[in-house]
C-alpha cells in the first residue's frame, strides 16, 4: 500500500469519526441546543470537504503530461530548428553553448526530468555510447550532419600472425582523384592505391616480427597533398607455426616452389617424396596413423602417394579429416580407375578425360602505382621473371577434368570461370581436389606474391581450425570514451600504457558472454589480461586512439551509430510511459488556502450559536 492510499484511508476514517461524533452530540444534546437542519447539513458536508482539501494539499494532483519533443544537442550542434509548444531543449556535456538549452550530464537524466516527452530529436554529430541505451526508450529522429573530409571507415585485422599478409580496407570521403598509401612503422611505403569515385580502398602489407606495431594510412588529394594520416595498430602474434604434411609420388618443380612458399610463410613442413625402388627424399618417413595425423593441420598428397597408402592408412587419413584435419588431393597425371572411384566415394565428381589444358588465372586489377609500391622502390614498371619473361598473367596447366560434387564449393577458377579446384566439408574437416599442375609458373613469371596468395588462401580455407576464442573489443577505442569488452574470462583486468592496472567488473546479467566497461584515461597500447577455462593466463593487446585524432572516422562512427538507433524498434520495457512514471505534481498552495477557508468555516459553525434551536426560539 503506497503513501497516497494510506493517507486517503486515514482521512476517510477521520471523516467517519467526525460524523459519528456529530451524530452522538446531536442525539444527546438538549432540545434547546440542537442544531437546525441547515447547520447540521453544513457541518456534515464540511467534514469530507476539509479531508479532500487536506489530501490535495499534501499530495497535489499531477499535471497532464506534455506530448512534446526532447531536442538533444550533441557535439557540433549549431542549429536546433523550430520548437513547438511543449518541446524541451537540452545540451549534453559535449555540446557547444546554445541559447535556451538546459545542461544535463547525460540523456537518462534529461528523460527523468521530463518524463512526459514522447519523442527525441538529435541534432549535432550524434549520441555518445553512454546515451544510446537511454535513447532506445522513445521514437527518435536524427538530423544527420555532413561528414568531414577524410577516412570515414577503417577495417583492419587488429591481430595477424608473424609473416602473414594482411589487408586494411575502408572508405575516404570528400577526396576526388586522390590516393591512399600504407606506411610501415619504419616510414617506408608498402602499398598504394588510387581512390575510386566511391572512396573505398583495400591496401595490403606484411608483418615480420611478433609484437605491437603502428602502421599509418596516408590519404593524399589529386595534387599529392596530405589530407589525413590515420594510425592503424597491428598486433603481430607468434602463434605456433601451422603444420603441413606433404606426400608426393615423384619430385617436380611444383613441389619445389610449394616447399619454398611453406618455408617463407613460416609453416612447419614435413615432406616425403618417393623416387622409386622404395626410396624417399625429404624428411624421415612417418607412419600415417591417427597419432601422426593429429600433429598436422593440413595434408597435401597426389594420386601416386595416395595409391601407395594401405587401406588402414587411408581409413586413418579420412577419420583424421572428420576430426578436423584438412586434406588436399592433387591431380598431377591420369587418374587410375581405383583412385578415381575412391575419390568419388569422398563426394567428388571428377568427370571424364585425362588430358591437360591451358588456363589463365583472372587478371588482377592493380593500380600501377600500387604495383610499383608492392615491388619496392627502384623496380621497373613491368615485372621481370628470372628467365627473362615479362608476363603479368602467364599460361598455366590443369588436368582436363570437370571437377564438382553435390555439396562441393569451388576453391579456384580460371579467367573463363572453369573450376580448377573444389572442396567439401567432411564433418569437422575439409577435403579439396586440386587440378592445377604448375602454379610454380607464377613464380617464374615474377608473380611470386600471387603464387603465395594462391596457396595461402587454400591453406586458410582447408587447414584445421584453431579453437582459440579472442575477446571482443570495440573497434577504434578512444581516450576518455567508454569501451566495451565482451567474451571475457576469469579475473579480467586491463594494464594501461603507464602500467596502471584496472580490475574489470563484468556485468552479471550479460549471460554466457561476460562483458565489462572500461574508460581509458590515456592513449596508447593497453593489455587485457584474463584467465581461461584451463586456469592459464592470456593477454590481448589493444590500442587506444588519442581523443582528437581521425576526426572524420569519429564523426562517421557517431553518425552511423545514432542512425541505427533511428531504425531500431522502441524499447517498450524501458520506456517511462510503461513504467508508470508520474507526471510533475502541481502547486500545493491553492489547495492549502481552500482547506484553510473550509476549516475556518467549520470552526466557526462548531462554535457559533447561529442555527441552534434556542436561538431560533
Amino acid at each position: 500500500m503506497n503513501l497516497s492510499l494510506w493517507l486517503a484511508v486515514l482521512l476517510a476514517l477521520a471523516v467517519m469519526l467526525a460524523w459519528l461524533r456529530l451524530w452522538l452530540w446531536q442525539r444527546s444534546a438538549p432540545d434547546a441546543s440542537r442544531s437546525r437542519g441547515w447547520r447540521l447539513a453544513a457541518l456534515w458536508l464540511l467534514q469530507p470537504l476539509c479531508a479532500v482539501l487536506l489530501y490535495f494539499t499534501l499530495l497535489p494532483p499531477t499535471l497532464p503530461r506534455e506530448a512534446g519533443t526532447l531536442v538533444v544537442a550533441t557535439a557540433g550542434a549549431t542549429r536546433t530548428g523550430a520548437q513547438a509548444a511543449g518541446d524541451r531543449l537540452i545540451a549534453l556535456p559535449e555540446a557547444p553553448v546554445l541559447a535556451g538549452a538546459e545542461r544535463v550530464p547525460d540523456l537518462a537524466t534529461a528523460l527523468g526530468r521530463y518524463p512526459g516527452m514522447q519523442r527525441l530529436r538529435i541534432v549535432g554529430a550524434g549520441l555518445e555510447p553512454r546515451d544510446r541505451e537511454a535513447a532506445q526508450t522513445l521514437p527518435l529522429t536524427f538530423d544527420a550532419p555532413a561528414l568531414p573530409r577524410g577516412v570515414i571507415r577503417l577495417d583492419g585485422p587488429g591481430q595477424v600472425a608473424a609473416g602473414a599478409a594482411f589487408q586494411i580496407g575502408g572508405q575516404v570521403n570528400g577526396v576526388v582523384k586522390g590516393s591512399v598509401e600504407l606506411i610501415d612503422p619504419a616510414g617506408q611505403r608498402v602499398d598504394a592505391l588510387a581512390l575510386p569515385a566511391s572512396g573505398e580502398f583495400i591496401v595490403t602489407g606484411t608483418t615480420r616480427v611478433p609484437g605491437q606495431a603502428i602502421f599509418t594510412l596516408r590519404v593524399r588529394d589529386a595534387q599529392r597533398r596530405t589530407v589525413e594520416e590515420v594510425q592503424v595498430p597491428l598486433w603481430t602474434t607468434a602463434d605456433p607455426a601451422p603444420r603441413m604434411l606433404l606426400l608426393a609420388g615423384a619430385p617436380s618443380p611444383e613441389l619445389k616452389y610449394l616447399r619454398r612458399w611453406a618455408a617463407d610463410a613460416g609453416l612447419s613442413l614435413h615432406t616425403q617424396i618417393g623416387v622409386g625402388g622404395g626410396m624417399q627424399l625429404g624428411d624421415a618417413p612417418l607412419r600415417v596413423d591417427a597419432a601422426t595425423l593429429q600433429r598436422f593441420d593440413l595434408v597435401v598428397l597426389d594420386e601416386r602417394s595416395w595409391a601407395t597408402l594401405s587401406a588402414n592408412e587411408r581409413a586413418a587419413l579420412i577419420e583424421a579429416v572428420r576430426q578436423g584435419l584438412g586434406l588436399v588431393l592433387r591431380i598431377t597425371g591420369p587418374l587410375p580407375d581405383t583412385t578415381r572411384r575412391q575419390w568419388q566415394a569422398l563426394g567428388f565428381s571428377l568427370g571424364a578425360g585425362g588430358d591437360t589444358a591451358t588456363v589463365r588465372l583472372p587478371a588482377e586489377s592493380i593500380d600501377e602505382e600500387a604495383l610499383r609500391a608492392r615491388r619496392g622502390p627502384g623496380t621497373a614498371d613491368t615485372a621481370t621473371a628470372p628467365n627473362g619473361a615479362q608476363d603479368e598473367n602467364p599460361a598455366l596447366t590443369r588436368r582436363a577434368l570437370k571437377l564438382g560434387g553435390a555439396d562441393a564449393t569451388p576453391l579456384l577458377r580460371d579467367a573463363d570461370g572453369t573450376v580448377l579446384a573444389v572442396w567439401r566439408a567432411e564433418q569437422r574437416g575439409r577435403i579439396a581436389v586440386w587440378g592445377m599442375t604448375d602454379s610454380f609458373a607464377l613464380v617464374l613469371s615474377g608473380q611470386s606474391a600471387r603464387h603465395a596468395e594462391l596457396w595461402s588462401s587454400a591453406f586458410a580455407t582447408l587447414a584445421r581450425a584453431r579453437t582459440d576464442s579472442a575477446p571482443r573489443i570495440d573497434p577504434q577505442p578512444r581516450e576518455q570514451q567508454r569501451l566495451a569488452l565482451c567474451g571475457l574470462g576469469g579475473n579480467p583486468r586491463v594494464v594501461a600504457a603507464d602500467g596502471q592496472t584496472t580490475t574489470l567488473l563484468p556485468d552479471p546479467g550479460a549471460g554466457d558472454s561476460l562483458c565489462a566497461a572500461y574508460w581509458p584515461r590515456q592513449p596508447g597500447w593497453h593489455l587485457l589480461l584474463q584467465t581461461d577455462a584451463e586456469a592459464a593466463e592470456s593477454s590481448w593487446p589493444f590500442f587506444v586512439y588519442p581523443i582528437g585524432t581521425a576526426p572524420a572516422l569519429r564523426a562517421a562512427e557517431l553518425r552511423d551509430s545514432t542512425a541505427r538507433l533511428q531504425a531500431m524498434p522502441v524499447n517498450v520495457a524501458g520506456s517511462a510511459d510503461h513504467h508508470e512514471v508520474p507526471g510533475r505534481r502541481g502547486p500545493s498552495w491553492p489547495w492549502f488556502l481552500a482547506w484553510l477557508a473550509s476549516a475556518g468555516a467549520l470552526w466557526w459553525l462548531e462554535r457559533a450559536r447561529a442555527g441552534r434551536t434556542s436561538v431560533a426560539a
